[in-house]
């Protein structure tokens, strides 16, 4: 199961995505401690979520722990899985108002980012962390060290 999770693509190129994925989760969950009123629990609480103190250091703590993780490419998998979340959960919280003031066209220039984030950790569910990650390493490692049994 562990060798299913790790493994990955060999693609150079993954680590664009994990740059791109992991800075942002990595900077959004820090400011949600450094400006709770704006970007953690205050921002919970004005889109009406129930808990927003517990909220804001839950998602926050998610987003640093698995932005590092996605940054080093260390169980990118699993670490993309809670950013997927994150991000449908906020496109259905946080666009839905603009969607009735504003309408379709509103809404997706507002969520851009959303739509970045919620493709990149798909792109990473599915790819893995690619040549350049921890997840690369060990997979080579266990290659090397373990005997590989024809079937």
């Amino acid at each position: 199961m562990f060798q299913k999770i790790i493994h990955s693509n060999s693609s150079k190129t993954t680590i664009i995505i994990r740059l791109i994925v992991g800075t942002v989760f990595l900077s959004e969950g820090i400011q949600k401690f450094l400006y709770p009123a704006v970007r953690g629990a205050g921002r919970f609480e004005k889109i009406e979520l129930p808990s927003p103190e517990f909220l804001g250091t839950f998602v926050g703590s998610f987003e640093v722990v698995c932005g590092v993780l996605i940054l080093l490419g260390l169980l990118t998998r699993l670490a993309s899985i809670p950013t997927l979340i994150i991000m449908l959960v906020a496109i259905a919280t946080t666009k839905s108002e603009i969607l009735a003031n504003d309408g379709f066209w509103a809404v997706m220039h507002a969520s851009r980012t959303d739509w970045a984030m919620l493709l990149g950790s798909l792109f990473l569910i599915i790819q893995g962390g690619g040549n350049w990650s921890v997840d690369n390493y060990i997979q080579q490692l266990k290659s090397k060290t373990i005997p590989q049994t024809p079937l």
